[in-house]
């Protein structure tokens, strides 16, 4: 019985450990669901400092000579450090990945990125992984590993250069062309555009239309824009798009050139209620709304709390009751919507570095 006596302290200690891991749990992340992914990651990173701890602290606690509580230490450190020998090239490699991604912020969610010949907008930025949301809708998940190895093309939030290349006949003199070009570019909507000569071939010569997009979001209707808007004033100018060694078996009466015949512009045509890419990047576009909805409310509360601090009667009363109402709907902020809401097809891509 006196036996049994010495382990009390160590069930004490066990028990005092679950409710305080618990306790610590609720605090730093279960009272705050609405909580970022960059916001998250050190509370959790607290979480498994706290357990490690516990765990030595539940080994000194056991009635057990110094020589085996030191070999039991020992024991978990070598299990440790096998652990992370082991899995140093997988899981701890991305979680360092991941943490360098953090701390350095190549790119945001909403961000258009490249990498690895795949394109799209930043869905979700996880611990280990990051999810891009392609143009075809589909969500791939990329190891951090991947982003950190690999060059990553990321488009600034301030403007891209969208552009269309075409080759032309030698007959038609650039600077007729470059006027329609440049004409086309303004009516996409581009900032600025400008013509490039890009090549000299054999047959024709490469032209470059492009200019600044200021709504990088639009990126994929501006591209579409830009073709429509090119085919047009270039066929109204009456220059044919069509290779010098364009070839037509097809009987064609004299003076027939290869445009189509114009047509009136519709009101749909003149303006799209819904672009493609609410429908295509609608995780990321969620997502990013959501963070960037959470970074006000957050702002809005940090302002209110030194104002309560330093207001007095009637108007505290009524500060505390908007705070209230912004940690509402700061709780009321839901997560970006699943794989299962949006119906996307989820790739993973398991390149091992």
């Amino acid at each position: 019985m006196a036996h049994l006596a010495d382990y009390f302290p160590s069930l004490i200690t066990l028990c005092v450990i679950g409710l305080g891991l618990t306790l610590f749990h609720w605090l730093l992340i279960k009272r705050n669901p609405h909580l970022a992914s960059e916001q998250r990651l050190p509370r959790q990173l607290i979480m498994l400092l706290l357990t490690f701890v516990s765990v030595i602290a539940f080994v000194l606690s056991l009635p057990l000579s110094e020589a085996i509580q030191n070999q039991i230490l020992a024991l978990i450190g070598i299990l440790l450090s096998g652990v992370i020998a082991f899995s140093s090239t997988t899981i701890v490699s991305n979680v360092m990945a991941g943490l360098v991604l953090r701390f350095n912020k190549p790119f945001r969610i909403g961000d258009f990125v490249r990498v690895n010949g795949f394109s799209g907008r930043v869905a979700e930025m996880g611990l280990l992984e990051t999810e891009i949301q392609t143009e075809t809708r589909e969500l791939i998940a990329f190891a951090n590993t991947i982003l950190i190895n690999s060059p990553v093309t990321v488009v600034r939030s301030s403007g891209a250069i969208v552009s269309v290349e075409l080759s032309l006949g030698y007959d038609i003199h650039h600077s007729k062309i470059e006027k329609h070009l440049l004409k086309a570019g303004e009516e996409a909507g581009l900032e600025d555009p400008f013509v490039q000569v890009i090549a000299l071939g054999d047959f024709s010569v490469t032209y470059r239309i492009a200019g600044l997009l200021t709504d990088v979001k639009s990126m994929i209707s501006a591209r579409s824009k830009l073709h429509k808007a090119v085919l047009d004033n270039l066929h109204n100018a009456g220059i044919e798009i069509v290779s010098p060694t364009f070839v037509n078996p097809r009987p064609q009466p004299e003076g027939k050139v290869m445009i189509p015949a114009r047509q009136k512009a519709t009101k749909a045509g003149k303006s799209e209620s819904t672009l493609p890419e609410d429908m295509i990047f609608d995780k990321a576009e969620e997502a990013e709304t959501i963070q960037r909805d959470k970074l006000t409310l957050e702002a809005e509360l940090a302002s209110l709390q030194e104002r309560i601090s330093t207001a007095e009667g009637e108007a505290k009363v009524e500060l505390k009751a908007q705070r209230e109402k912004l940690k509402a709907a700061l709780s009321a902020l839901s997560v970006p919507v699943s794989e299962e809401d949006t119906g996307a097809q989820s790739v993973q891509a398991n390149v091992e570095s």
